[in-house]
């Protein structure tokens, strides 16, 4: 049987950013401009800037050091919902491999990326998540949300008709990912 994937939510379709700045436009559309934020100021002061949080897969997988890691690991996802993680494993080679394939896969013309473009009420795919109303302020950018693990969620859509690069790298790194908490929690049960 063929996986169907699961709704993890929907959004409304809006434009391809990509296309409507290809257009002649003299101004950005009033629903990308952001009346509703202050504006950016970027201050010298960047020290006093709160850092995102840094997971070190090593002391997670250390003995001496996996508690604090966990704890710091907690703190990251309860208050900043996001974290870096080092010495994950991952080389700079299929990273910069990634990034490529990824840069890749947004030059694809307007054609083939509609292969990949969000179905209604849904979030995974080619095009902006969580767009709730027509009215809503929208981020000058296209994304790709696509679900990997596990396989049986994946949408029949989207990861096996990817471009061949892109795909086998998403995989590889997937591969990376597993065996590299593999590891951490080896280590953790020694």
């Amino acid at each position: 049987m063929e996986p169907k994937g699961v709704g993890l939510g929907a959004s409304l379709l809006v434009p391809s950013v990509q296309e409507l700045a290809k257009e002649p436009l003299t101004k950005v559309p009033t629903r990308y401009v952001r009346t509703d934020q202050d504006p950016l100021v970027v201050s010298s002061l960047l020290s006093s800037l709160p850092k995102v949080p840094i997971i070190d897969m090593d002391k997670l997988s250390c003995e001496d050091s996996a508690d604090d890691e966990l704890e710091k690991l907690h703190r990251a996802c309860k208050e900043w919902g996001f974290f870096q993680i080092i010495n994950h494993g991952v080389s700079l080679p299929l990273m910069e491999r990634m990034k490529k394939e990824t840069q890749e896969f947004f030059k694809l013309s307007m054609d083939e990326k509609k292969k990949f473009w969000q179905k209604n009420e849904d979030i995974e795919g080619f095009g902006q998540a969580f767009v709730v109303s027509n009215e809503q302020k929208l981020d000058w950018a296209d994304i790709f949300y696509l679900v990997t693990l596990p396989d049986n969620i994946r949408k029949p859509h989207l990861f096996p008709n990817l471009p061949l690069p892109f795909r086998s790298v998403i995989h590889l790194l997937i591969c990376v990912g597993i065996y590299a908490f593999k590891q951490v929690v080896h280590k953790s049960q020694l």
